[in-house]
């Protein structure tokens, strides 16, 4: 197949943003349904959640009750788009494999939304809840697709490093390794279930950085999974930048890059573990 989004991109030009956007998307709907359906339900997700955040003043575990599901509406977006393109650029004999994790990814998605959404709706959070019978039914319940989701990417990363994607090397380089660390900052969140909660040193819920309610009090393992979770955009994006800038030094570079994420993600990890904040924002 060819490369979906190398081609939109090396014509792509400040002026047609939007033009390549859109194009960008016909193209990804038309080589992936699955992931596509996925993103764009999330941005219909991602609405509501602005809408209720207006009207429901309601507050869960110190944070307005449909915070989370925007930004776990936004993150999904960006994860199914991007896994979709970067899947894309697998060769013909691995898409088949590509849409059946595809579908299962799909379906994990939409039931870690599904319980994220009821929990909010019922005023109680959905992560690390086992306070009453049906609490621990619903996060054990999305526990299940969240390993399925991990074993999706697992398999993700199987084929991109078994099979050739289309591409200069930096940017191969930078998929498959973008793909690795994607699935390391996955199983970071395994941490967070095991704990029970993501914050080390203090119980949940404390003072945290606007927006993003990381912990500036204790370590919060939210950060490490984060900055682990994006490589799946970072990386890829720094190998196809290094193949247009330096074609002939671009997958050594690319290698660089990702070594240094990967050093900045275990950084992030060891600080939480430590009960340290990202930011301290004092007593």
């Amino acid at each position: 197949m060819k490369t979906a989004l190398l081609s939109l991109v090396d014509f792509s030009s400040l002026g047609q943003t939007a033009s390549v956007g859109r194009e960008a998307l016909r193209v990804l709907h038309r080589v992936n349904p699955a992931l596509s359906w996925t993103g764009w339900a999330n941005v219909a997700l991602a609405a509501l959640a602005i809408g209720l955040l207006l009207v429901d003043h309601r507050l869960v575990a110190g944070a307005p009750a449909w915070l989370k599901p925007l930004k776990f509406s936004l993150s999904i977006t960006a994860f199914a788009w991007t896994l979709g393109w970067l899947l894309a650029d697998l060769p013909g004999p691995a898409q088949r494999s590509v849409q059946l994790l595809s579908w299962g990814v799909a379906l994990s998605m939409a039931v870690e939304q599904a319980v994220i959404f009821v929990q909010a709706a019922r005023g109680t959070t959905s992560h690390y809840n086992a306070s009453t019978p049906l609490n621990g039914l619903l996060f054990g319940l999305m526990g299940v697709f969240i390993v399925v989701n991990t074993l999706m990417s697992a398999w993700a990363v199987y084929l991109a490093w078994h099979y050739q994607p289309h591409g200069p090397a930096g940017y191969v380089w930078g998929l498959r390794l973008g793909l690795l660390l994607f699935l390391v900052g996955s199983l970071l969140g395994g941490m967070m279930i095991h704990n029970m909660q993501h914050t080390v040193g203090a119980p949940d819920g404390g003072p945290g950085l606007p927006g993003l309610g990381w912990s500036t009090r204790a370590g919060d393992l939210r950060v490490a999974h984060f900055l682990g979770m994006h490589a799946l955009q970072v990386l890829p994006l720094l190998g196809w930048a290094l193949s247009r800038a330096v074609p002939q030094q671009a997958a050594g570079l690319t290698w660089a890059g990702a070594v240094l994420y990967a050093g900045a993600v275990a950084g992030l990890f060891a600080l939480a573990l430590a009960s340290r904040p990202l930011l301290w924002a004092g007593h």
